[in-house]
């Protein structure tokens, strides 16, 4: 069966709803160009490689994990997202 071939809401990948991205499938993934692990906001996927400074979309669920659609985020931003990153970490 394809990702489309699902009675559920949304899209579906190995059997988990990617209307939200899981944890441990966030976990797993990472930015294609440095490696480094990605963090979570909204529709995007920011790599935490503060050289690169990449997001990535998320689009109807699905995670575009390519360098070619990626965009280079300005350094207040980035900082920005790595702090409120943070911050949510020690919350939980």
């Amino acid at each position: 069966w394809s990702a489309l071939d699902c009675g559920l809401d949304g899209w579906v990948r190995l059997g988990i709803p990617m209307s939200t991205l899981d944890a441990e499938f966030l976990r797993i993934l990472v930015c294609p160009l440095s490696k480094k692990p990605l963090v979570h906001v909204g529709d995007w996927l920011y790599s935490t490689d503060s050289m690169t400074r990449r997001k990535y979309p998320i689009r109807d669920g699905l995670p575009i994990m390519l360098i070619d659609e990626s965009e280079v985020v300005e350094i207040d931003e980035f900082k920005r997202i790595m702090a409120e990153s943070k911050s949510r970490k020690q919350e939980l």
